[in-house]
């Protein structure tokens, strides 16, 4: 809740100054069709569906976007606005002010979506309409001052998950406090207008935020894992003696996930039938996310020596599927993103709230109190980054697009063959592991900034 006297206007414009675009670093004015950015971005984002333009780009497609900059390519500032996760289906189909389908945060389409909608493939099969193709200075926008060149380039950022619904907050007006007012949560929104503030100097933390990330650390079962995973030198582990032991790994990571649920400070708020829908969905991520953070440790030594000591055949070296390599390298990707970005316990537990609390999931009973847990967590977990991490100020949007691909890569991996998951995590770990060690040794980073592997 905002109550009236949480914020005068002089601070929340004060607040909103802050805040940069993700798509070309203007100042933002809220989050738009699920991200946070301009009132250019997000005009040029609508006016690109609605009107179904085709662009192209004179270049290599990886334009830069900054706010002089952007208006030179469409073509690389539509598909950077895909990439970042804006989400066409919360554009009304009537092209009036408002979004629709609601909910939180970023959202992804796979590569091949994107190329479809970039190509206008995707406007042809669904209206059948003529294919019309758009210069570079068909669409620009003047809501900041400045039409500058930059040579420079940089690569596309990582892609994000695919959603039904997204959220356009246009500027946090009456009409959101209103939401809020009244609300039984309502002690846990006070803190709203910190949203758009990326603060570059220390400051304190906000006092709710401190509670609610108490709160949920205390939930978490943070010791060791207990599956036994010693084994003896010169022991040669099998095939089905490994998928045994991930197996029991499984089993004891679900059952910590089953007691977390019902330490949740807001266990109360939902109920059994949906917990039980929203665990069905995401245990999964929530085990994923738990083994590249939490457990990663273990996982890289303990689990890891294991594997080493398991030498696959000629046969399952020869029928290991392209599924199977595609969710091999994400899954080195996301291992050593994690190890650079060192997501401390208090961001992974806000992390794990926020991909659990997933309103997307079919049949639940109350979606409106899914989606205000979700933003409150998702609030909490943007004040705790800026506060904890001042001097970097694109951390927390950074953590929040780990989500959807690690969503991504639960997703495939039911796919995946059971007989091959040995071969599968001997190889993410093998790898994951020799970079961990020259990281070590040699004092440099073991993974150079870049982009994800392509989908």
């Amino acid at each position: 809740m905002i109550s009236e006297g949480s914020c005068d206007t002089e601070d929340w414009n004060e607040q909103a100054e802050q805040r940069s675009c993700l798509i070309c670093g203007d100042r933002a004015t809220g989050l738009h069709y699920g991200i946070i950015s301009c009132e250019g971005c997000k005009g040029f984002f609508k006016r690109s569906i609605c009107n179904k333009r085709i662009y192209r780009c004179s270049r290599d497609k990886n334009c830069e976007m900054s706010r002089k900059q952007r208006n030179r390519c469409q073509y690389c500032r539509l598909l950077k606005c895909l990439q970042m996760g804006m989400n066409r289906k919360a554009i009304r189909e009537d092209g009036m002010p408002g979004g629709r389908n609601k909910s939180i945060g970023p959202v992804q389409i796979s590569d091949e979506e994107i190329e479809r909608i970039m190509s206008g493939q995707e406007f042809k099969d669904d209206a059948n309409i003529p294919e019309h193709t758009w210069g570079n200075n068909g669409d620009s926008d003047h809501s900041s001052p400045g039409n500058g060149v930059s040579d420079g380039n940089q690569p596309s950022p990582v892609s994000t998950l695919s959603s039904n619904r997204s959220v356009e907050l246009n500027g946090y007006t009456a009409a959101l406090r209103e939401q809020y007012i009244g609300n039984a949560m309502a002690q846990h929104y006070q803190f709203l207008p910190h949203l758009f503030g990326y603060a570059a100097q220390p400051r304190s933390l906000y006092p709710q935020s401190h509670t609610l990330i108490s709160q949920l650390v205390a939930a978490e079962e943070l010791a060791p894992l207990g599956t036994p995973m010693l084994i003896e030198d010169g022991y040669r582990v099998t095939q089905v003696e490994l998928f045994a032991l991930l197996c029991r790994l499984a089993d004891e990571l679900l059952f910590r996930q089953i007691s977390w649920i019902k330490k949740l400070p807001f266990f109360c708020e939902l109920s059994i039938e949906d917990y039980t829908r929203l665990l069905s969905a995401t245990w999964q991520e929530l085990i994923l996310l738990a083994c590249l953070t939490v457990y990663s440790a273990q996982v890289l030594g303990d689990l890891a020596n294991v594997t080493d000591k398991y030498t696959p055949s000629d046969d399952e070296l020869q029928s290991f599927s392209e599924d199977g390599m595609e969710v091999m390298e994400k899954l080195i990707y996301l291992f050593r993103k994690f190890h650079q970005l060192k997501v401390c316990n208090e961001e992974y537990a806000c992390m794990k709230a926020i991909n659990f609390l997933n309103q997307d999931i079919r049949d639940l009973t109350n979606v409106t109190q899914l989606e205000q847990l979700n933003k409150r967590y998702w609030y909490v977990c943007q004040d705790y980054t800026e506060y904890k991490y001042p001097h970097q100020p694109k951390r927390f949007p950074e953590i929040m697009m780990c989500l959807p691909e690690i969503r991504c890569i639960a997703g495939k991996l039911v796919n995946i063959p059971l007989e091959q998951l040995p071969l599968l995590f001997k190889a993410v770990l093998h790898s994951c592991k020799s970079s961990l060690n020259n990281y070590r040794t040699s004092s440099s980073p073991c993974v150079t900034k870049g982009t994800a592997p392509a989908n």
